[in-house]
């Protein structure tokens, strides 16, 4: 197949073109530099020079290809819009490569979240590939859930002939070439605070992909996943949170410590990720791997974490035992 790719040089999205043309696919990705046109290069894809605001040219790059895999967003949006005015530049995008494709039956497969169908507390239990997408209001401006928007989009251009899907991938997509995901930034930030904290008794279940296994399902969704249809690009489906914090402190030298679950205190700690960190996914991805035949080959979460690469060696103390879980923080300045 001919795959016309956006967001080719980020994280996800190179590892999607290295596993296309691995698989014998030839590849078009998007790129608005020259330094990215030379990364899709070394890759092994053809270059299509331009960017998510030139509607015409995704159309045409869409209508010469066999399908497409849209990976891509408006990051640059993000300081003075949010993830409303992210969604909002996206919804164009994902429409002009329906009209392209309206009618073909040609895949479409963008990147969605794990956690637009609701989290477990929501859903009181697993959350399924069978379950959609949350609808979105006007109360929900400002929030993750606005893009959800676009998965709800992405799915109903199956209505249209597009065999369109949503590839949801992991709150944690690890390789070695992570520098910007969710687990670079909790080590930062047990870097920072000189413990790694996790909010209250750190239950609360997370999940994980390795980048590479991702990557495989994106391919497999483009070749044979039905119209209409979400996938969990998920492996470890459900990982306490107070376990990623102890194997980050593990490996700093640092103590894993409960972070109160207080409205000042967890802010305080957390900062921007407080409403993500304090939830939990739990996730199945059996219709996934029944479906698709996808299986997970790559190191699971915490064996990639003492793998090391996430910790350059002048970051881990020359002596380090294993690191016990510590006594909760607790709030000094508020009466009791």
């Amino acid at each position: 197949m001919h795959v016309f790719v956006t967001g080719g040089t980020g994280h996800s999205g190179s590892h999607i073109i290295s596993e296309l043309v691995a698989a014998g696919h030839e590849v078009t990705g998007l790129a608005r530099s020259d330094a990215a046109a030379a990364t899709l290069s070394a890759l092994g894809a053809k270059v299509h020079r331009g960017d998510l605001q030139d509607l015409d040219g995704l159309k045409e790059a869409a209508a010469d290809s066999d399908g497409v895999i849209h990976v891509a967003h408006r990051q640059d949006l993000l300081p003075s819009g949010g993830i409303d005015a992210v969604a909002a530049a996206e919804l164009p995008v994902v429409l002009a490569y329906g009209e392209a494709l309206a009618g073909t039956g040609k895949p479409l497969v963008a990147a969605g979240s794990i956690g637009s169908p609701g989290t477990g507390r929501y859903l009181g239990r697993p959350s399924t590939e069978e379950d959609p997408a949350l609808p979105v209001g006007d109360e929900h401006k400002g929030t993750l859930r606005a893009r959800n928007a676009v998965e709800t989009t992405v799915i109903g251009l199956a209505e249209r002939g597009v065999r369109s899907s949503v590839v949801r991938i992991a709150n944690i997509a690890h390789s070695t070439a992570d520098r910007a995901g969710f687990l670079p930034t909790l080590i930062a930030l047990a870097k920072e605070r000189g413990f790694a904290g996790y909010p209250g008794d750190g239950s609360n279940l997370w999940n994980a992909v390795h980048i590479r296994d991702a990557a495989s399902l994106f391919r497999l969704a483009l070749e044979k996943g039905p119209a209409g249809s979400y996938w969990h690009a998920v492996e470890d489906g459900g990982i306490p949170v107070r376990e990623i914090a102890e194997a980050i402190g593990n490996r700093l030298g640092l103590p894993a410590v409960s972070v109160p679950l207080d409205e000042l205190m967890l802010p305080g700690h957390f900062g921007f990720l407080t409403n993500i960190v304090t939830q939990s996914y739990p996730t199945s991805n059996l219709i996934t791997r029944k479906t698709l035949g996808w299986e997970p080959a790559q190191p699971r979460l915490l064996a990639d974490l003492d793998n090391g690469h996430y910790f350059p060696s002048t970051d881990v103390p020359a002596i380090r035992g294993h690191v016990q879980r510590q006594e909760p923080l607790r709030n000094e300045s508020r009466s009791s």
